[in-house]
């Protein structure tokens, strides 16, 4: 007999604490390693990126505002939350990815998206470790980039951390949990929302975090997550005006070149991981080091006068 049949699941996308469709009526097909189809996500265009920017944008004063301590445990929260669906990500991250006849000509259409020498359970797990260290920055990352500056007068001069407003994630195409969450947690600790671009190759894990966020006590429009194309999108996040920062990882020198040149026109910030082992995003101490919050948060300088 054979087995029970597997109803592919629709994944839509999760802006602004909602799961929507795409406006655009497409969407995607991601299958296995016998090419069957396992998953349909939609295929967010250009419309959908202004919707989710427009969210983060409303959403910017809120989630800065509140108490860095609240703020950790919001992300702790999150983590909670993916751990008790290790099960479901952990199958997630086995689909092979391929792509049908959406697939990018720069990427192998046999690639897996389980980076070799990584299992998934071993990615979930990082994962949630990922989220609990940056949850325990939340509230610490100021008192160590701020500081008091000596001046010469009656002052007292304060340098403190501000978050720097909306800003895109990009996140590499494997591994596609870990390095989703990985850039993700860096850019909330910081006090910033985000507008999430899942990997391509897997993106099912990014659809599912989108439903761990809309119950892990995250305001709406903190957390958006896209699922699409970069060569149709990164050109329109690199020009759009709201987006004050980019944070990605797994580009090639073309991509690059074009988020930077946008970024030169309305000067918002770009960093991009260099494109090391896959391995290395388990290591949890340089991962999640303060270096990783450091690119998204402007420094704010006080003068104020003594009585002296």
């Amino acid at each position: 007999m054979s087995g029970p049949t597997r109803i592919p699941k629709t994944y839509k996308l999760f802006i602004n604490g909602a799961f929507p469709r795409s406006e655009s009526g497409r969407s995607l097909l991601i299958g296995d390693h016998r090419d069957e189809v396992v998953a349909h996500l939609c295929h967010a265009s250009r419309k959908d990126l202004r919707d989710a920017v427009e969210a983060a944008r409303g959403a910017a004063s809120k989630w800065a505002s509140m108490t860095a301590y609240n703020r950790g445990q919001i992300l702790y929260r999150m983590a909670e939350m993916l751990d008790g669906r290790r099960a479901e990500f952990a199958d997630a991250i086995e689909v092979a990815g391929r792509r049908h006849a959406e697939a990018r000509p720069t990427r192998s259409r046999t690639k897996s998206a389980r980076p070799a020498g990584i299992s998934a359970s071993t990615e979930v797990g990082a994962a949630v470790d990922r989220l609990v260290s940056f949850a325990g920055w939340c509230d610490k990352h100021a008192e160590i980039l701020g500081r008091r500056a000596a001046v010469s007068g009656a002052y007292h001069v304060f340098s403190l951390p501000e978050p720097s407003g909306v800003t895109a994630i990009v996140a590499p195409d494997a591994p596609p949990l870990l390095g989703l969450v990985a850039l993700l947690g860096a850019v909330l600790a910081a006090g910033n929302p985000a507008v999430c671009l899942a990997s391509e190759l897997n993106p099912i894990p990014a659809a599912i975090l989108g439903e761990v966020v809309a119950t892990s006590d995250v305001p709406a429009g903190v957390v958006n997550i896209l699922t699409g194309r970069r060569d149709e999108l990164l050109v329109h996040v690199s020009s759009h005006r709201e987006i004050r920062a980019v944070s990605a990882a797994d580009l090639d020198d073309a991509e690059i070149v074009q988020l930077r040149s946008g970024a030169a026109e309305n000067l918002k910030r770009v960093h991009v991981a260099p494109r090391g082992s896959l391995e290395a995003w388990l290591n949890d101490e340089t991962e999640s080091a303060l270096g990783r919050l450091e690119p998204f948060v402007e420094i704010k300088t006080i003068w104020h006068p003594s009585a002296v």
